[in-house]
């Protein structure tokens, strides 16, 4: 089952987590440090919360989580083929997790990420900074 994912900065992630919490009726799939996702059922929604003093409410990037790699690289190959520029990541670490996927970006900028989560991680990735997790900005990301 393919979801979308929206990865949004929080000034607050325990008043945040209070309220999405609230909002979707279901408790976030993973706490960590500064991170929290939530893995809502209906509708089918990968919601990701940074804390992020200073930019709280603002988009961080979107995404569409899939079952398998094998998924991520055939929608690779098709926008690949359709003339868009992606930045492929295979076996990164990113959020607390072991990930393949792939980053485009939107023509006003905004960061799209499709991929799979084959296994759990013990650390982030990268640090997380004032609202731009370095696991999470693709090299096509233009700040």
């Amino acid at each position: 089952m393919s979801r979308i994912q929206l990865a949004l900065n929080v000034e607050d992630l325990e008043e945040a987590v209070g309220f999405y919490t609230t909002l979707f009726g279901a408790e976030p799939a993973e706490r960590r440090p500064g991170y929290a996702n939530f893995a809502i059922a209906e509708p089918p929604l990968k919601l990701v919360l940074f804390e992020s003093p200073g930019a709280g409410g603002t988009l961080n990037h979107l995404g569409v989580e899939v079952d398998s790699s094998e998924e991520v690289e055939a929608h690779q190959a098709r926008l690949a083929a359709g003339g868009l520029v992606l930045d492929e990541e295979k076996d990164t670490t990113c959020c607390y997790a072991r990930q393949d996927k792939f980053w485009v970006t939107g023509p006003d900028g905004e960061c799209f990420e499709r991929y799979v989560v084959p296994a759990d991680a013990e650390d982030f990735g990268g640090p997380v900074d004032a609202g731009d997790p370095a696991c999470c900005v693709p090299d096509t990301k233009t700040p």
